[in-house]
């Protein structure tokens, strides 16, 4: 089903995938696309494909320094696609070769730190969300929780949230969180 609806997406948007990739290009120097090694399904890397946002040499492939409000790394492209979720497009190619699902857990980069510290030394149950493909969208983002993750208590209710979709997992669900995933980029919340 993952891997039909991606093609689908694929199919139907491929003129504003294309619009996306010209701005990046004519925004800054450097790749159109950042890639990222990331948690996958059972604790395995994967690579996740995302439109760059950032200027070529402030990146950090193993995100451990995450963006902040106004970060002088993001590029002004960068800011307007973080925002609307545009810069995550490029995903639906990482679900049509089965990399990822449309839904489940976002995937978090390998080294991923909050307050110093390693995540999942400060979130005693962190790694059961690596129990499922990672997915687009999921149910911590539907309700609020996206972007960095700032502080502990973030982590732990996104943790919290992915333990959850995991034990209810439905395709009624997975619709669910589809739809409302749509008004995710008209929200204020933490990204940026």
């Amino acid at each position: 089903m993952d891997r039909l609806v991606a093609f689908l997406l694929l199919v139907a948007i491929w003129p504003a995938i294309l619009l996306v990739a010209l701005a990046v290009r004519l925004d800054s120097p450097g790749p159109i696309f950042f890639r990222q090694p990331r948690f996958g399904a059972g604790r395995s890397v994967i690579m996740v494909t995302k439109f760059r946002t950032m200027r070529q040499d402030g990146t950090d492939i193993g995100g451990r320094r995450q963006a902040t409000r106004d970060d002088d790394r993001i590029t002004k492209v960068g800011k307007f696609l973080r925002r609307t979720c545009l810069d995550e497009l490029p995903q639906i190619w990482d679900v049509l070769v089965g990399r990822m699902s449309l839904v489940g857990p976002r995937p978090h980069p390998l080294s991923l730190e909050v307050d110093g510290h390693p995540i999942e030394e400060l979130v005693p149950n962190y790694h059961q969300r690596h129990t499922v493909r990672p997915g687009i969208t999921g149910l911590a983002q539907i309700n609020g929780n996206r972007g960095p993750v700032v502080s502990v208590a973030m982590g732990r209710e996104r943790v919290r949230y992915d333990v959850e979709y995991i034990r209810d997992h439905s395709l009624w669900l997975d619709i669910r969180i589809l739809f409302r995933t749509l008004v995710v980029p008209f929200q204020k919340d933490g990204s940026y």
